[in-house]
């Protein structure tokens, strides 16, 4: 009793190494079930993976060649971004049509073409095409794409190369195409532009042409050529006006030199008896007394009422209109005897009597100018109000064609610079080159993953095995599991015709595995020879 008790002890205390006693006794039973499971899919993952078909990449790197004409002497009418550039020669490229036509050029997807819609085998070329920039990292200077790559993917590596280089020159050739279309638009746009302004611009021209031959004469800008001759007006006036004076002055003297003639006709040549003249030579006193007051109105429009020669005409007008009316010949009582004196003073006074009639007529003629030009000069504020108004919009138009005329000039000269190539364009800097190395699948990867992952399966196998068993396989585990003494361990009896059948079913499970080994590897290698797809997916979908 004694020493099943110290037994009973020493079996309860840990002991060390039971894990590893467990995990090699689970090992000794499920063993061959963990082969199995490892077997199984790794034998399937390796028949794939080496079944799968070799897929080789090719890259053609292209260089961006700066413009070649300094900026400072022509400004290029292409401003996008080069990457915005890229992306919609990219979109263009990649567009159905131009794919589809590569894809029968070269015979691309074989095996797509059989069983797989256009769509689908496109969408696949658009994910075996890749466009990668190159830029130069400068401190202190924002980055500057220099060059781009640009590779294919597939299986055949002479036609990944002539693919990738047939791609390349396609982007090359339209970005030339882009630019120059770019570059004409732009040189269309703007000659359609400067001739509607040209058409505004001749409307507005007429408006102002018609404006200016309305209001000739009172347009701001002769202010001041009005304003001098005004005053050369006035100053031809105060002229005449003093000229008026002088003359009528002359003919005063001479009706008072015909006045004493005619009183003493002895002193002047005259014989007694003489047949007396013709002709009446003196004026009554009504007649002078309005030609005074003609003279007074006239002296007043240039003098003042303290004038010398105000003065006298006043008097004199105040003498006459305090005398009877009586006709001036009175006092003569008779015409003039005719005698060289007196027909050189008649002569003299009829001169004097036309200078007058001529200097009247122009007075006129300047009172009617200095109305007029006092008149334009009056109405230039408003003119010149209306002038701004119709000439606000000509002047706007006028300085927007002028502008427009530059920048046609400018994508003019933009537009040749493209057409001779003299632009920013694209130089395949190194070719696509026939690729030895794979691209796709990574075998060795893939082995190492499905070499992992079929351990782990194995592993997780054995465990869900040994958790799903509810035998026990030592007295250790009964004696834990129950409070009952174990009083007798019985070990297994093998017997010879055990040992045989033992062997038989071993046979024909390992010939079971065998052939079931076979039959996984031949279907997988069935899935994988030739499946792209599978490849695009275990690639990741990129390179």
């Amino acid at each position: 009793m004694t020493d099943d008790l110290t037994r009973i002890v020493e079996e309860d205390k840990p002991q060390k190494g039971v894990a590893v006693e467990r995990l090699r006794a689970a090992w000794g039973r499920r063993k061959w079930l963990a082969v199995l499971v490892f077997a199984f899919p790794f034998a399937a993952a390796a028949s794939v993976i080496f079944s799968l078909p070799t897929f080789y990449r090719s890259t053609a790197v292209v260089l961006v060649e700066r413009q070649q004409v300094p900026e400072a002497f022509v400004q290029a009418t292409v401003t996008s971004e080069l990457e915005t550039r890229l992306h919609t020669i990219s979109q263009d490229i990649l567009s159905r049509s131009r794919l589809e036509a590569l894809i029968t050029r070269f015979g691309l997807y074989p095996g797509l073409r059989k069983q797989d819609p256009t769509e689908e085998i496109v969408e696949r070329m658009r994910k075996d095409i890749k466009l990668e920039l190159k830029t130069t990292n400068t401190r202190g200077r924002p980055s500057a794409t220099t060059a781009f790559a640009l590779s294919y993917r597939g299986p055949d590596p002479l036609t990944v190369a002539l693919v990738t280089n047939t791609l390349a020159s396609f982007y090359i050739e339209e970005n030339l195409k882009l630019r120059e279309r770019q570059s004409t638009g732009t040189a269309d746009f703007l000659t359609v532009q400067r001739g509607e302004a040209r058409k505004r611009l001749d409307e507005l021209e007429a408006r102002v042409s018609e404006f200016r031959r309305r209001y000739l004469g009172e347009l701001p800008q002769q202010m001041p050529a009005n304003l001098a001759t005004l005053e050369a007006l006035h100053a031809q006036l105060r002229l005449n006006s003093d000229n008026q004076l002088r003359a009528g002055e002359r003919r005063e003297n001479l009706n008072a030199q015909l006045a004493e003639a005619a009183s003493m006709p002895q002193l002047f040549g005259a014989q007694p008896g003489s047949a007396p003249g013709t002709q009446p030579i003196y004026e009554t006193r009504a007649q002078r007394l309005g030609r005074l007051k003609l003279d007074l109105t006239t002296a007043l429009a240039n003098y003042t009422e303290a004038h010398p020669t105000v003065m006298r005409l006043r008097r004199e007008i105040q003498a006459l209109e305090r005398a009877t009316d009586e006709p001036a010949a009175k006092d003569a009582g008779s015409a003039l005897p005719a005698t060289p004196y007196t027909l050189r003073l008649k002569e003299a006074l009829q001169s004097a009597e036309a200078e007058i009639k001529i200097l009247k007529a122009e007075q006129q003629r300047l009172r009617t100018g200095i109305a007029a030009y006092q008149a334009r000069v009056e109405n230039s504020p408003r003119r010149e109000q209306e002038f701004q108004e119709v000439s606000r919009d000509y002047d706007t138009t006028k300085q927007l064609y002028e502008s427009l005329g530059k920048r046609q000039e400018a994508a003019q000269l933009a537009e040749s610079m493209e057409q001779r190539q003299k632009g920013e364009q694209f130089r395949i800097l190194e070719p696509a080159m026939p690729s030895q190395i794979p691209a796709a699948p990574n075998r060795l990867r893939l082995l190492v993953v499905s070499l992992v992952l079929s351990l782990g399966l194995a592993g997780g196998a054995l465990v869900v095995a040994e958790m799903l068993d509810t035998s026990f396989h030592s007295a250790n585990e009964l004696r834990d599991f129950s409070i009952v003494p174990v009083l007798v361990s019985i070990p297994k009896i093998v017997t010879d015709a055990d040992r045989q059948r033992e062997q038989q079913r071993f046979r024909l499970v390992a010939g079971g595995a065998m052939l079931g080994l076979v039959l996984i590897a031949g279907a997988s290698y069935f899935i994988g020879h030739g499946n792209e797809q599978l490849v695009q997916i275990l690639a990741g979908g990129g390179s």
